[in-house]
């Protein structure tokens, strides 16, 4: 008496143009049953062919057949245990351009090759964001040449890359499963200071601050002080010195300010794989008496006005008083 079944099955894969794909079909039984695969071509599988060990054609449709019959492969003879089927397939899904790298415009494209079901319509995201104007309710459809395979194709336009375009770019087929892969566009990244001018008060802490957008965001920080012509490197935790950096944000920290060494422009330096870019900071340094002179001002003001007032009454009594005889 023959048994044997599925122990293991891979039943659907979505895999970019290029790639390679592992499909698996574990069986077991006694005795052990033989295994073949088949390509199966055409929306109502008009057309089969089993596959052997270097065949290079597209796989579409692979089709996994077992049977431990010993007259399974005897053309002329039924075999007494049927052969049984178990069918995975594998969405061919291309993407044109892979990666944007520092262009100024650019027009991606998506391509899915034989969907696992009827495609609904698509749209775009940016970094998990769904762009609204993408969104479509029928995609345009074309066939290949071949006259088997259908194809969804549809594009996104950039007309005008800048750092705040950048991003992951995903397009989503609408079908059952959901359908999708993602598109890099890569620009510089833009620094900018956070404010391009800051004060501290002497013997204080000075906080100077920039920030970047774009994508990718920078992976090294540096920062400069300008000397005149020249510009000195600003090493972390040396001196009064502290450096703070996550891939958006840098910080500065200049402890105990000084008014004669720490006045001046700072330059902040943003790095990625794409380019690296700066801003300039000026760091104005007061003295700690700075904040009583305003307060100093309004009290020598009334202590002049007071003594006007005294002076002037003081003179006019004897006036008056003669008036009065």
């Amino acid at each position: 008496k023959c048994k044997f079944g599925f122990i293991k099955l891979s039943l659907f894969q979505m895999k970019l143009i290029e790639d390679s794909a592992e499909l698996l079909c574990e069986m077991t039984g006694n005795p052990i049953p033989e295994v073949q695969w088949w390509f199966i071509e055409g929306e109502e599988h008009e057309t089969m062919t089993q596959l052997f060990d270097g065949v290079r054609e597209d796989r579409v449709g692979l089709n996994c057949r077992a049977s431990n019959d010993p007259d399974r492969n005897k053309l002329k003879k039924a075999p007494k245990v049927k052969w049984i089927r178990s069918q995975a397939n594998v969405i061919v899904f291309e993407s044109q351009p892979m990666e944007v790298y520092n262009q100024t415009s650019a027009v991606l494209s998506c391509k899915l090759t034989h969907p696992p079901s009827t495609v609904k319509g698509y749209y775009w995201m940016r970094n998990g964001k769904v762009i609204e104007s993408s969104k479509h309710n029928s995609p345009t459809l074309y066939t290949e040449h071949t006259g088997y395979l259908l194809v969804f194709v549809f594009s996104f336009s950039l007309a005008n890359i800048d750092s705040h375009s950048g991003g992951l770019y995903e397009c989503v087929f609408l079908s059952e499963p959901e359908v999708k892969t993602t598109i890099e566009v890569k620009t510089a990244p833009h620094v900018s200071a956070y404010k391009h001018s800051e004060h501290g008060n002497e013997k204080d802490k000075g906080v100077l601050v920039c920030v970047s957008y774009g994508y990718p965001l920078p992976t090294d920080w540096k920062w400069y002080k300008l000397e005149g012509e020249d510009k000195t490197a600003i090493t972390n935790g040396t001196d009064r010195y502290e450096i703070k950096s996550t891939p958006n944000r840098t910080t500065l920290t200049i402890d105990d300010l000084d008014i004669t060494m720490d006045i001046g422009d700072y330059i902040c330096y943003g790095t990625s794989e794409v380019g690296s870019t700066s801003d300039k900071v000026h760091l104005r340094v007061r003295s700690r008496l700075a904040a009583l002179w305003p307060f100093l001002g309004v009290v020598a003001e009334v202590i002049i006005l007071v003594s006007i007032i005294f002076i002037y009454e003081k003179r006019r009594k004897p006036d008056e008083i003669n008036d009065g005889k």
